[in-house]
């Protein structure tokens, strides 16, 4: 299935490893020119480990989106080298794992930068583009705890829920312009961000990471966990001429772990 990507310019954000590097990989394979990003100056290796392997135009640069500093480096530059952007993937890391008595205000505050404002800033630069062009797609990474709540990610639960909020707003006030806005749900997936989860639970249980990744997978009905290149093939087709129609929705890759109806 061609998916319409070559000529188009994605924005994916904290691309270097994990999902994020997965969905980058996937959209240059599809023939977008990728630009990309991530804290450290890895991203410029990952760009081009990337460009090689696919043969696209992928350039990155370090910024943190969970900074208003950080969205604008990082949105100007991608503008700067392509001219415009088509497809905003956004991403970052996770808020630390902990119950409600476990966090002061600091790390709400930290949190909400993190997994919110980093959609909210990142979708207000690239938007206007998109309208001009009468198109656009706006992909969010969020987690399958927005439809079913993990215990112990009380930060990332209740922030990311948010994001749901706003998209599915968004997705209204912007189908008019051809822009559709949809959010990603992965459930356990094999990444390092699962890796430091497992170890925090190991360490507080006194198990080891593998029964702790055992009981994630018990739970699964396809027990096992996710691979990163399964949710980046969705977002790749959200990103696409093919999912014109799709927007406004929340879609799981879980395995089947969200045990509800919708």
């Amino acid at each position: 299935m061609d998916l319409g990507l070559k000529g188009k310019v994605a924005l994916v954000a904290a691309a270097t490893r994990g999902l994020g590097r997965a969905a980058a990989e996937a959209l240059a394979a599809e023939g977008a020119a990728v630009y990309l990003c991530s804290r450290t100056p890895k991203a410029m290796e990952v760009a081009k480990e990337i460009a090689q392997a696919t043969g696209a135009e992928v350039e990155g640069c370090v910024a943190d989106v969970s900074t208003p500093m950080g969205r604008d480096i990082l949105c100007r530059k991608a503008l700067d080298r392509f001219g415009k952007v088509d497809i905003l993937v956004t991403n970052a890391g996770g808020p630390p794992a902990g119950t409600f008595e476990d966090f002061d205000d600091s790390f709400w505050y930290e949190a909400f930068d993190l997994n919110f404002m980093s959609v909210v800033g990142l979708a207000r630069h690239v938007i206007p583009g998109m309208k001009e062009r009468g198109w656009g797609r706006i992909v969010t990474i969020t987690s399958i705890a927005v439809k079913q709540p993990i215990d112990g990610l009380i930060l990332s639960n209740a922030v990311r829920t948010g994001v749901v909020g706003l998209v599915k707003t968004l997705s209204k006030e912007l189908a008019p312009h051809g822009i559709t806005v949809n959010n990603v749900c992965p459930g356990y997936t094999a990444t390092e961000r699962l890796e430091e989860l497992s170890k925090a639970i190991a360490e507080k249980e006194g198990i080891s990471q593998e029964e702790a990744k055992q009981r994630w997978c018990n739970q699964i009905p396809a027990r096992r966990l996710g691979k990163p290149e399964e949710l980046a093939s969705l977002i790749a087709f959200l990103a696409s001429e093919k999912s014109a129609y799709i927007t406004g929705a929340s879609i799981q890759v879980d395995g089947g772990f969200f045990a509800g109806l919708m």
